[in-house]
């Protein structure tokens, strides 16, 4: 028994389906987020069931990961390497683990400054610049760059070298996590000054806490964007 035809849609017919006006999805498609539509003999375009898929999976990958960062992969997930685009998937899994990671490690930081306010720090627990910055998973400029812009402040020895101490440490784990978060300088700044002078990490914590339930959000997106990836990537994966 022969199959069906496919479906065939109008522009509007896909974006009433999808939950986008005429104009969002012929952008998409200009944007190369979904494959081009064929055109009809009255010119119109004609669009079926994988664009229906590709806008579906576009639309759960920007709940997940945000629009321009969707709109980048998209391309490859429509016609790139299925290796490239499984890869890709894997690492957006790996990254909100980090990001995650690097969140609680924040506020630990937080906890045991306010519980050791007090105490000796031991320098033999001192961190260098490259452990520091392995530990955040971040680059040794960006802590550079912080301490000149005032938000973290490593003890300097000879030379060029600095050496990270209890303070120093949980500064550049708050400023990690803030600015993976979209903080931006003057902002963390700002909190962090509260901290040093009067001891408040109220706000810090907060910010922290509603960041890890963003992440939390975001991973729950990317989980209901899988079966729209599988609906578009399955049909390319060779069958062994």
């Amino acid at each position: 028994m022969a199959n069906p035809p496919e479906q065939v849609m109008t522009t509007v017919a896909l974006g009433r389906r999808v939950g986008y006006s005429t104009q969002q999805v012929r952008d998409l498609e200009r944007l190369g987020v979904i494959p081009p539509a064929a055109r009809g003999s009255n010119g119109y375009r004609r669009y079926g069931a994988r664009h229906e898929v590709a806008v579906r999976a576009y639309r759960a990958m920007a709940a997940a990961i945000g629009p321009v960062p969707a709109r980048r992969m998209m391309p490859t997930l429509i016609d790139g390497s299925v290796e490239q685009a499984a890869e890709w998937i894997d690492d957006l899994h790996a990254d909100l683990a980090r990001e995650r990671s690097r969140v609680r490690e924040a506020l630990r930081g937080l906890d045991v400054a306010v519980a050791e306010a007090d105490d000796d720090f031991d320098d033999a627990d001192a961190m260098s610049i490259g452990e520091l910055a392995q530990a955040l998973g971040i680059r040794p400029s960006a802590l550079r760059h912080w301490e000149s812009e005032g938000l973290v402040h490593p003890r300097r020895g000879t030379a060029s070298s600095r050496s990270y101490g209890s303070a120093a440490i949980t500064e550049a784990r708050v400023a990690a996590a803030l600015r993976s978060g979209g903080y931006g300088i003057p902002a963390i700044s700002r909190i962090l000054d509260q901290v040093r002078a009067h001891g408040r990490t109220e706000e810090v914590q907060r910010i922290l806490t509603a960041r890890l339930a963003d992440l939390a959000g975001r991973s729950v997106a990317l989980l209901g964007a899988a079966g729209h990836l599988h609906d578009l990537l399955a049909a390319r994966v060779e069958v062994v």
